[in-house]
């Protein structure tokens, strides 16, 4: 199988790190004489995070050419079944290297009524490529998903609860102090929790939505992030990837638990071939066929994949995913106030790379509800009238990198009222060097987003449904030029790693 690389060298665009540096005043992120990258701060800490977590292996590692093991030719009668029973065989091999290995479909159009499954450690599904002489999965029968990479992690916690200690945590810092630091060690995994309160929903002016006369509800429960020990000194624990939110003491009390987890799966793969859908129409409460999901998965990426008419196209919440040039395309319009999403990003540590949509009418990128980064999205293309556009429920450490909508927006804002309560979808969050028709960028009590060297038109508007004062702005910068580094992203890996990528 071809060599593939789930990132590319940039570096041959991007300028060294040695360019002159400019003004550092409410820059954020920097260059210094040096070349390294420094940081502003707010007064209580916070900076804009690292996000070069994000991606396959927790970024920076090459997507691994698995070893076939099945190959798969089309028969246009049963061609779904045939293909999971080759995913089947395959997934009961043992692993070698992490992997079990690869069913690789030669070109054709394969039908397929139902889904797909990967549910095992270490099984790759690869097609013959994406082109319309490539592999086809042309979708028939009910609405269905044609590929899911599926997990089921059960999360158990092991250890008394810890209370962090700190008065404020502030975002992007990667070390927190807690009372009982004997009752870990270094290499555990942690679930840090910070409890919804009264006066946090207060303090984030939630308390007061209202739609149709009926009160909503923005967040209840728990807001949760999980995490890897890497050191202990004193009472201070240090993490594996920094945090993508600030914790304040006066609004709520966090704690800490050591968790194992079961169920989860790992080094799963798609990619090389298209997925077709005949044309769609309606609403998004009725049922569509979409094109991949990836959940409960840890390591996992899907690369070279073209989808046709699917709506809600691709959902992930697995952890360090990489998607690799998936390209999207709609025949129609979907109707109706509320817009799919074609690419929903709910999970921590996900890449979003080289990837292109055209349509209207759609969120392109979208998250959900209590979703933790670091979530980047770099060098991608939307076309249409669509957004960029976290969700729903106050989503934090996200990344919009060297991306273009140029008949649309790009938008980190309070949605009020909007669907069930959505509220602030966003905080502490960022736009570098992005184009778009326009930009929406609101300032969340208590937190930060930062829109860096990009080009487009700046809106302020007020909260949705309601006499509402116009909201804060957030951090703009460099508004219609762009800045240096070109890639935030790449800046950060190659800094992190020490060395080209």
């Amino acid at each position: 199988m071809k060599k593939r690389t789930a990132v590319r060298a940039l570096w041959m665009v991007l300028p060294l790190l040695s360019v002159a540096v400019l003004s550092h005043a409410q820059e954020w992120v920097s260059l210094s004489s040096k070349g390294k990258l420094q940081y502003d701060t707010t007064s209580r800490g916070d900076r804009i995070m690292d996000f070069s977590y994000a991606g396959y292996k927790g970024g920076g590692v090459n997507i691994p050419d698995v070893p076939v093991r099945i190959r798969v030719r089309p028969d246009n009668a049963n061609d779904a079944a045939t293909i999971q029973a080759a995913i089947d065989s395959v997934s009961a091999l043992p692993l070698v290297k992490g992997f079990r290995g690869a069913v690789l479909l030669a070109a054709g159009a394969y039908t397929c009524d139902k889904t797909i499954l990967l549910h095992t450690s270490g099984v790759v599904l690869q097609g013959s490529g994406s082109n319309p002489k490539g592999t086809v999965l042309q979708l028939t029968g009910p609405a269905h998903v044609a590929v899911a990479l599926r997990g089921k992690p059960v999360y158990t916690k092991t250890s008394a609860a810890a209370k962090v200690t700190m008065a404020y945590v502030p975002a992007g810092t990667n070390k927190l102090t807690v009372d009982q630091p004997a009752i870990f060690n270094q290499g555990d995994t942690i679930r840090i929790t910070k409890p919804v309160t009264p006066e946090w929903i207060q303090f984030m002016g939630m308390h007061d939505l209202v739609r149709d006369g009926k009160p909503q509800t923005w967040i209840n429960g728990e807001l949760t992030t999980d995490r890897i020990i890497t050191a202990i000194n004193g009472n201070t624990l240090s993490l594996d990837v920094p945090l993508t939110d600030s914790y304040d003491a006066q609004y709520t009390s966090a704690v800490v638990e050591r968790i194992s987890t079961s169920g989860e799966i790992v080094n799963c793969g798609i990619g090389g071939f298209s997925i077709v859908s005949p044309t769609q129409t309606g609403t998004i409460n009725d049922r569509h066929h979409q094109a991949f999901h990836i959940s409960g998965i840890t390591d996992a990426w899907a690369e070279d994949i073209q989808a046709y008419n699917t709506i809600n196209s691709v959902s992930v919440t697995g952890r360090r995913i990489t998607l690799d040039r998936i390209r999207i395309y709609h025949d129609t319009v979907t109707t109706g106030a509320a817009k799919p999403a074609d690419i929903n990003a709910s999970g921590p540590q996900l890449l979003v790379q080289r990837c292109y949509i055209k349509g209207s009418n759609v969120f392109y990128i979208a998250t959900g509800a209590k979703v933790t980064g670091p979530i980047v999205i770099l060098n991608c293309t939307f076309e249409g009238g669509g957004w960029i556009q976290p969700h729903q429920r106050w989503a934090t450490g996200v990344l919009v990198d060297n991306c273009h909508v140029p008949g649309g927006g790009i938008e980190y804002m309070n949605r009020g009222s909007m669907g069930s309560g959505h509220g602030w979808s966003i905080g502490w969050s960022v736009v570098w060097n992005s184009t778009a028709k326009s930009f929406l960028n609101q300032q969340p009590p208590g937190s930060m987003n930062w829109m860096i060297g990009c080009i487009g038109e700046q809106r302020q508007e007020a909260r949705p449904f309601g006499k509402f004062p116009m909201l804060p702005g957030g951090i703009n910068v460099s508004q219609g030029k762009h800045v240096q580094p070109e890639s935030l992203y790449y800046a950060q890996l190659q800094e992190r790693l020490k060395k080209k990528i």
